[in-house]
């Protein structure tokens, strides 16, 4: 099963300081058909001004990944933490039992960054904030983890759900490919480029929910930055 999502297709609202997309049911954007995919219950594409950001509010029981896309993130939160995410690097907070936190753009050009929601397996415990470069040429060519909840992956942001979050860049004409076991969810975004997805054609910024489909073989068509989430 797969289903392209166009990103002319995508909920949300532009603000003076904020431009937002959301893959999923979010904010004022409803749509019963598109709740979440497995444990993932929210992507949002967002590009925010310089200068401004989003200020401090309250998580629970909540995985949140950002992807920054381009410019830089800056981190505050109510447990003290503070921290700068620049482009192509990830940072991770699993809200726990509460936690306040604010992201702001304090370069002088847009970021841009995914925002990706996992419902916990695990409720309660102590909230906590990550960060980590993760250099574009470990990319090149292949899938990295970024961020998993299997102690397996070993250099990964750790997150308190049943998912991976994966990122790679593929050069025009190179493929890579993706075990999906039975029963997964998948989800997929190139940030930038153009790819297949076992034949299915996928654009920029859009998405690309699939399950049953085994191996997902992905083929760039342009030079390809992408992101794909594997839940229960």
């Amino acid at each position: 099963m797969i289903e392209r999502r166009p990103f002319a297709s995508l909920g949300g609202e532009k603000l003076d300081w904020l431009d937002t997309r959301h893959h999923f049911s979010f904010a004022n954007y409803r749509d019963p058909a598109r709740m979440g995919w497995g444990a993932l219950r929210v992507w949002n594409d967002d590009e925010i001004a310089p200068e401004t950001g989003f200020p401090p509010h309250p998580h629970a029981d909540m995985e949140i990944i950002t992807y920054v896309r381009r410019g830089a993130i800056s981190h505050e939160d109510s447990l003290g933490n503070k921290g700068r995410t620049d482009a192509g690097d990830v940072q991770v907070m699993s809200a726990g039992t509460g936690i306040r936190h604010a992201e702001y753009n304090r370069e002088s050009e847009p970021a841009a960054i995914f925002q990706v929601w996992i419902v916990t397996t695990r409720t309660g415990g102590p909230p906590s904030w990550g960060t980590r470069p993760f250099p574009a040429a470990e990319r090149s060519g292949r899938l990295v983890v970024l961020a998993s909840g299997d102690p397996a992956d070993a250099e990964a942001l750790p997150i308190r759900a049943d998912a991976r979050v994966l990122g790679a860049r593929l050069k025009s004409g190179k493929s890579v490919e993706y075990l999906l076991r039975p029963g997964r969810h998948a989800y997929l975004v190139p940030a930038s480029g153009a790819l297949t997805v076992n034949g299915v054609r996928v654009e920029q910024r859009d998405g690309v929910a699939l399950q049953d489909e085994g191996v997902l073989r992905l083929a760039a068509l342009a030079d390809t930055e992408l992101v794909l989430v594997d839940t229960a």
